[in-house]
């Protein structure tokens, strides 16, 4: 509790929480808020913002409404990023885990891989990946887990490294625990905070990576995404530049929430060290 109240005493935690709270409630209740098909026609093409308040965002080039494409853009987007980052996570602490705790070959191997991985840039793989499998909404999770794995990998292993020669995992030896049990019931949980820490930089990541893969037409066509959005309006920038800039300041927020959250935590866990 002490953490979570010095997180909202930085200005940046609150303005963080408070974007990205907003930008949740929009995503969960989007389909109380717009029930119809985001992508259904609802008026005049290219009707302006704010000239009818049925539509107070205006219409796009076919007529669908721009704010229902916002808020059911904040339910795609958000949806992608934090399932990235979970299976990310997932997976580079598992295997910087294994490598690790297992040492030798297994260790070589694994880190030999993560160098593999990092020597190609993260949207670079995620491009190629959905260019060859086909944009779909798991396709797009998968692609940008592929491309952001290898952080948390490289710190799960440098924290195990230092955790496992600790008292409390001899002890577990001795009483005989297997070493699967030791690594992932006693040692993991330990690694896991500074590897969370990187949670904050993959949301964002995420979030721009699948705006760009939206952006060049490889995103999920039967959903409604704010780099798709960004892409359909720069056909008619110079007559309607709001169907670009309004998605493009949600995409903004969302960023700018995510990063400033991230600079919070950083704050309040530092405070709790004693650092600051």
């Amino acid at each position: 509790m002490n953490t979570l109240r010095r997180f909202f005493a930085t200005p940046e935690g609150a303005a963080g929480a408070a974007i990205l709270g907003m930008l949740v409630l929009i995503a969960l209740f989007a389909p109380l808020l717009f029930p119809q098909d985001p992508l259904s026609i609802a008026g005049p093409p290219l009707l302006h913002p704010f000239t009818d308040w049925s539509l107070p965002l205006g219409t796009d080039r076919l007529g669908r409404d721009v704010l229902a494409g916002i808020v059911h853009g904040a339910r795609t987007s958000l949806a992608v990023a934090l399932a990235a980052a979970l299976a990310s996570i997932v997976v580079g602490a598992t295997v910087g885990t294994i490598a690790s705790f297992a040492g030798g070959l297994v260790d070589e191997a694994l880190m030999r891989l993560v160098d593999a991985f990092q020597t190609v840039p993260g949207f670079l793989l995620a491009l190629a990946f959905v260019s060859i499998v086909g944009p779909s909404l798991a396709v797009v999770v998968v692609a940008i887990a592929l491309s952001a794995w290898t952080g948390p990998a490289r710190i799960a292993r440098a924290e195990v490294l230092s955790i496992r020669e600790r008292d409390y995992v001899a002890a577990a030896r001795v009483i005989g625990m297997r070493p699967s049990e030791i690594a992932f019931r006693e040692i993991l949980p330990n690694a896991l905070p500074p590897v969370l820490a990187l949670s904050a930089i993959i949301v964002a990541s995420a979030i721009l990576i699948e705006a760009a893969l939206s952006f060049l037409g490889l995103g999920d066509p039967n959903r409604v995404t704010w780099g798709g959005m960004i892409a359909e309006g720069r056909t008619v920038l110079r007559s309607a530049p709001y169907l670009s800039i309004i998605p493009g300041i949600a995409l903004v927020l969302a960023v700018l929430g995510v990063y400033l959250a991230g600079e919070g935590i950083v704050e309040a866990t530092a405070a709790r060290r004693g650092y600051t």
